[in-house]
């Protein structure tokens, strides 16, 4: 069996790529699926100094003065000559040109810091939102990037609790545990031919 090949897009610390990492090394991935590249829109970014320090073939894209489309355009030569059949996205903040979505349909994986689509957004600010509301549930939610903002089909979610005493930081990290619990679950399914998206919805086949 021919091991699924990952292209993986961060912009920030990639505080979720070695949970897929060691679950490729030693883990339910093992065998299924390998990164072949991690591209970054920063420089100095957490998530390329991982790749570096697991010996990932890594590239930084510098995305100044270079118009969305044609930024998404040399990812995308990048990942074709590599044969990428799924990108992961984790911590990628540019948005995805809708060229690039449409050519990846249902290739394009996402996790966010919520339970979408309750409290899109970004990092921090969604924790603070989640906490603002009074909730007592929050999660993550793992889906197919879509041509919209967080709106794609949802593949997996998973809850945590919400306590009183917690505030955005603490969330954060038991957010981030659950993300990394999910993500490389969500990738197996995907290795395994067992993801079958229906308009918004995603059927987990057995």
């Amino acid at each position: 069996m021919n091991k699924l090949k990952i292209g993986v897009l961060g912009s920030a610390r990639g505080s979720d790529l070695p949970s897929i990492v060691e679950s490729i090394n030693k883990g339910e991935l093992k065998g299924l699926a390998e990164i072949v590249s991690v591209i970054s829109d920063k420089e100095n970014s957490g998530i390329l100094h991982k790749a570096k320090n697991y010996k990932l073939k890594n590239y930084y894209l510098n995305p100044i003065g270079i118009q969305r489309e044609e930024y998404d355009k040399i990812i995308s030569e990048i990942f074709e000559e590599k044969d990428i059949q799924l990108i992961a996205c984790i911590g990628y903040m540019r948005l995805l040109s809708r060229d690039f979505v449409v050519k990846y349909k249902n290739k394009i994986m996402n996790i966010h810091p919520s339970l979408l689509p309750s409290f899109p957004g970004i990092d921090l600010d969604v924790h603070k939102q989640v906490l603002d509301y009074g909730c007592k549930l929050s999660g993550c939610t793992l889906f197919f990037v879509d041509e919209g903002k967080d709106t794609g089909p949802i593949i997996m979610q998973k809850a945590v609790p919400v306590y009183d005493n917690d505030d955005a930081e603490i969330l954060k990290a038991r957010v981030q545990s659950a993300e990394q619990e999910i993500y490389p679950k969500g990738i197996k399914l995907f290795a395994q031919g067992k993801l079958k998206v229906e308009g918004r919805k995603v059927i987990i086949l057995q």
